[in-house]
């Protein structure tokens, strides 16, 4: 959390209007009204973002922010991106006039860009992504192939009508279901999920150390 908060400033240059600026004679800086508590007290820090733009300009700078953290780091990517977007240079830069007939939208494939996470942007960081799929019976085998493909250390699988209930943890040394605890009745899946993703960050850094 130390060394994000260092590096939040020179994020903030690349991004205007992420955090506001305030101006003295002799100092420039950073105000981070709505974020700075939650730093300093080591609380869920959310960067908000809305587009896919937003979203994969401000993954590499906060990756490659944390390049030097190493296994200390880790990346939890479970915001569902969409597969498809507009690329910006298709975009009309003007209003489209409704007397011009009908309207024919052509979409891109959104750039895939975990296997740049794991090479580039940050190589030694413990990296999660999910898989979220309708059909169960395909849903371990596009885990597997995405956990080989991208080189990332586990797949979260869930599939949409069971994933608040289970979802399995996909990696190398096997699969994992991991379940709500059902003598709880407020359990939820997540509390036993991320027990079992710490468990597998703190071991992976104790074997990147040896």
């Amino acid at each position: 959390v130390n060394f994000f908060c260092q590096s939040l400033g020179e994020l903030a240059s690349h991004i205007p209007g992420l955090f506001p600026m305030i101006h003295s004679s002799t100092v420039s800086s950073f105000q981070i009204t709505p974020t700075f508590k939650a730093v300093a007290e080591s609380r869920l820090l959310k960067l908000p973002f809305t587009t896919i733009y937003e979203y994969l300009q401000m993954l590499r700078l906060i990756a490659t922010a944390l390049k030097d953290v190493g296994p200390c780091s880790m990346f939890y990517l479970a915001a569902a991106v969409s597969d498809f977007y507009v690329p910006w240079k298709s975009m009309t830069e003007h209003k489209i006039e409704s007397g011009s007939g009908p309207l024919d939208i052509r979409l891109a494939q959104v750039p895939k860009m975990l296997s740049v996470l794991r090479t580039n942007w940050a190589p030694k960081a413990f990296c999660i992504s999910f898989k979220l799929e309708t059909d169960s019976k395909i849903l371990i085998e596009k885990a597997t192939k995405a956990l080989r493909k991208y080189k990332v250390h586990a797949v979260v699988a869930n599939e949409l009508s069971t994933r608040k209930e289970e979802v399995v943890v996909v990696s190398s040394s096997g699969n994992v279901v991991v379940r709500c605890d059902s003598e709880k009745p407020e359990s939820i899946v997540e509390d036993n999920l991320i027990r079992l993703i710490v468990d597998r960050h703190s071991t992976y850094i104790k074997e990147f150390s040896t």
